[in-house]
């Protein structure tokens, strides 16, 4: 699955709708140099993607503590996730997920 975005939308500003068009079918399929759209020191707004980071544990994501060594089933969790009521795990408890 990729992460990079296929296309790049840029907006081109100024003038009528056909001098647009006509500019934008011109550099389309082209390699476009920064020194060509933007002078020095000109302001401009930017919209970046960050990369995610996936899946991560409850030890990787929340730095809780590591279970001793024989703990069963796996020692990179958390060992009481709440109590037994309310029967439902809180918001508040950490969890494995979306890091």
């Amino acid at each position: 699955q990729e992460k990079k975005a296929h296309f790049m939308e840029v907006q081109i500003n100024g003038g009528e709708i056909a001098d647009k068009i006509t500019f934008a079918r011109a550099l389309l399929e082209k390699p476009i140099s920064v020194k060509e759209l933007f002078s020095e020191n000109e302001m401009i707004d930017i919209i970046g993607v960050t990369r995610g980071h996936g899946f991560k544990g409850v030890t990787y994501r929340w730095g809780t503590k590591k279970l001793t060594r024989k703990t069963h089933k796996g020692l990179r969790k958390v060992a009481c996730i709440d109590a037994w009521h309310p029967s439902k795990v809180c918001w508040s408890v950490p969890r494995a997920g979306q890091f």
